[in-house]
């Protein structure tokens, strides 16, 4: 009798320490991927990509540096802020996954110590394995200096003295940029493609949780607001035509790197992607960490 009630006791020890076991391995499995822009908004360049990363279980957080007061023709200052922090949780909603706004004004943000130090604390206390923000090649202040403050931040983040209240990060994150346009001084270079086909349509509501910018500021900014449908299914369709159409054609256009990436029979049928490039700061990207960090590579 004692021998059969030790080895009941014996066996349920063993599920247990499987089952911590296997608690523990998807643990160290789990991602945090950050990804950062200068206003509300802007992290959706990689919305993509963070839908898929969300759908595995990873732990996924944008943030906007600034709070978007500044971005209207007909409102502004703390009413359009409360505005936009309202649409990125919204945004973030769609795909379960947490949305902030730093309170910093729209238009003034500076690379300033105080900023820095903002971004600091920020990425250690998320803690993440991967952080994507702009280049600092941009057309607007914000999105140059939010990619200075990250760039800025990225050592300094491992060092105990700064923040000292703030433990600080044992392994330096690798670094991304989100993709653009601009070819000084030096172009874009895609250095990851991610295909988002799977994801498209949530990428697209994400951006249509922001009323204010995708159907009032942009169109009025870029003299198209006459364009805007009024009818809310017919503005979603609208509004998809053409963000549709950017991811179609980074896919086109990094279609080699795609193939590379998934094999030529998967790379060559991919309609929509998303385009990322290593960063020289912080931890780099390596053949080997590149198939742990972006777990959607056959």
């Amino acid at each position: 009798m004692k021998v059969h009630y030790i080895l009941a006791v014996l066996s349920i020890c063993i599920v247990i320490t499987n089952i911590s076991y296997t608690q523990s391995d998807q643990q160290k499995k789990q991602l945090r991927v950050l990804i950062i822009g200068a206003h509300p908004d802007d992290a959706e360049k990689g919305a993509g990509t963070a839908a898929k990363y969300a759908a595995l279980g990873h732990a996924v957080k944008l943030v906007s540096v600034t709070n978007g007061d500044a971005g209207h023709f007909e409102i502004g200052g703390g009413p359009l802020a409360k505005r936009r922090e309202l649409e990125a949780k919204k945004a973030g909603e769609v795909i379960g996954v947490e949305y902030v706004t730093l309170d910093n004004h729209d238009g003034e943000l500076m690379p300033t110590l105080e900023n820095r130090r903002q971004i600091i604390k920020l990425i250690r206390e998320f803690n993440p394995n991967i952080v994507f923000s702009p280049r600092p090649n941009d057309y607007h202040p914000d999105h140059r200096y939010t990619s200075i403050l990250v760039q800025d931040a990225a050592y300094m983040v491992t060092v105990p003295n700064i923040l000292p209240k703030t433990p600080h990060l044992e392994k330096n994150p690798v670094f991304m940029y989100l993709s653009d346009g601009f070819t000084k001084p030096y172009p874009f270079q895609a250095d990851v493609v991610v295909g988002i086909d799977e994801v498209i349509e949530k990428k697209i509501d994400m951006y249509h949780q922001h009323t204010s910018q995708m159907y009032e500021w942009l169109p009025y900014n870029r003299g198209a607001l006459d364009q805007v449908p009024k009818d809310p299914k017919e503005r979603r369709e609208w509004l998809a035509e053409s963000r549709k159409k950017s991811d179609e054609n980074a896919a086109n256009k990094y279609r080699d790197k795609l193939i590379e990436l998934y094999g030529k029979e998967k790379g060559a049928k991919i309609k929509y992607a998303e385009a990322f490039e290593a960063s020289e700061y912080g931890s780099r990207l390596t053949p080997e960490n590149l198939k742990i960090l972006f777990p959607f590579f056959e």
